[in-house]
């Protein structure tokens, strides 16, 4: 569906919204990574990330512009504590750029890190709207899943010929797998699946931190796609309803249109963006440890601790930002009120105080399953079973399938920061 031009004002107002949202961040990143703050440069580079660093500079680290930690206990504590909150998911920003942004904001530019996303929401706001989502997410309707998640599987792995080369195993198995799973909980028909991963793919990006304006007006572009084919969805399923998560809450008639695109929008990027990047980090892992694949190998059972030590290792969300709404102290040290905390996932997951040797990537590790990479609190990721079961099954049966699956070729991580995981992985089977 393509998307109408902006007008000069829809565009100016477009250019305002990157300038507070992404242009600021990026010139404070670029800044003070230049200057040699460890967080700055952890949030800003697209390497692989070297949490010695900030792990050095104590619990909480503190620059003139936020903090940040890689401790687990901090961490643990920040997401689970009343006294932060998501700061309407500009945390980063101060309150004055906040009322500036809101005063920019398009309805149908709208992402999951923008109010009414639940991302982007604290109780009891938040409440409500995880109460009309969390339906679809109980432990008996995961369980009923696994059988579907079974048989997409099954037919993506029979559609691969390993007789043709290398295979990117991202576009034709890891990708299509959660977006199948998740076209069936939003009744997406199957013609506009393509159309659907391939704009949320481009709008994932809005999660990243100092986007450039040439990003950022691409992810805008995609995320209206979004929001135009959603309104047209929407009306479809108020005329001819199905039995999927989203029909269930157009008929109950408790949410508006905009809060109708913003769940749709946030179970779209979160059930897709978490599993494909979970999927991709595994197979790699997998390879880039032998001992290990041949432990799964020999041993099926194991797959569960690949799904969690991955989910540990290399998480597919690397880190997430929390405001104090209160002055408080957290694992010894003050933080005042309005202070914006980088929690970095990917450092806590990493922590010698709860993992030991946390570098070391272990299928068999006990703990593993203690990751912060579902979140903690009142904002942990509904979608945690479903991801799980995605994951279990698609790479128990793909090394089923492929037990002699290698990587070969160049494995290209994505662009993003945030998010974490693989845009190509090509793989001999």
């Amino acid at each position: 569906m393509p998307r109408p031009e902006l007008s000069p004002i829809e565009g100016a107002r477009s250019y305002a919204r990157w300038a507070l949202s992404q242009g600021i961040n990026r010139a404070v990143l670029s800044f003070a990574s230049r200057r040699g703050d460890p967080l700055a440069e952890l949030m800003w580079s697209r390497e692989v990330p070297d949490y010695g660093r900030l792990r050095a500079r104590g619990p909480i680290h503190t620059n003139p512009f936020m903090a940040g930690t890689v401790s687990y206990a901090a961490a643990d504590e920040i997401l689970r504590s009343s006294d932060f909150g998501v700061g309407d998911g500009q945390g980063e920003l101060p309150v004055p750029l906040r009322w500036l942004l809101g005063k920019v904001s398009a309805p149908d530019a709208l992402g999951p890190v923008d109010p009414p996303s639940m991302l982007a929401v604290d109780p009891p706001l938040h409440t409500r709207y995880r109460k009309h989502v969390s339906k679809a997410f109980t432990a008996r309707r995961i369980g009923s899943m696994a059988e579907m998640v079974t048989a997409v599987a099954g037919d993506l792995l029979d559609q691969i010929d390993p007789r043709e080369g290398p295979v990117d195993i991202i576009e034709e198995y890891a990708a299509k797998l959660p977006i199948t799973v998740i076209a069936e909980l939003l009744g997406v028909p199957a013609a506009d699946r393509a159309d659907i991963l391939r704009w949320g793919d481009q709008a994932a990006a809005i999660l990243d931190p100092g986007l450039s304006w040439r990003d950022y007006s691409q992810v805008e572009t995609a995320m209206r796609s979004l929001h135009h084919w959603f309104e047209d969805h929407v009306r479809r399923l108020r005329s001819d309803p199905g039995d999927d998560l989203l029909s269930a809450l157009v008929i109950a008639g408790d949410l508006d249109d905009i809060e109708l695109h913003a769940l749709g929008l946030l179970v779209l990027a979160a059930g897709f963006e978490t599993t494909v990047n979970l999927l991709g980090n595994a197979v790699a892992a997998l390879d880039a440890h032998p001992s290990q694949r041949s432990l799964l190998l020999a041993d099926p059972s194991l797959v569960d601790g690949v799904v969690e030590e991955t989910l540990r290792w290399d998480p597919p969300v690397m880190a997430t930002v929390r405001e104090a709404y209160a002055a408080t102290n957290v694992a010894g040290v003050d933080v005042s009120r309005g202070t914006a905390v980088a929690v970095v996932i990917g450092g806590a997951n990493r922590d010698p105080s709860v993992f030991e040797d946390p570098d070391t990537y272990d299928i068999s590790r006990a703990n593993a399953d203690q990751h912060l990479s579902f979140s903690a609190g009142a904002h942990f990721c509904l979608g945690a079973s479903l991801a799980r079961l995605e994951a279990r099954v698609g790479l128990r049966m793909l090394f089923e399938r492929f037990p002699s699956l290698r990587v070969s070729g160049e494995a290209v991580r994505r662009p993003t920061r945030i998010l974490r995981g693989y845009a190509s992985l090509p793989v001999a089977l």
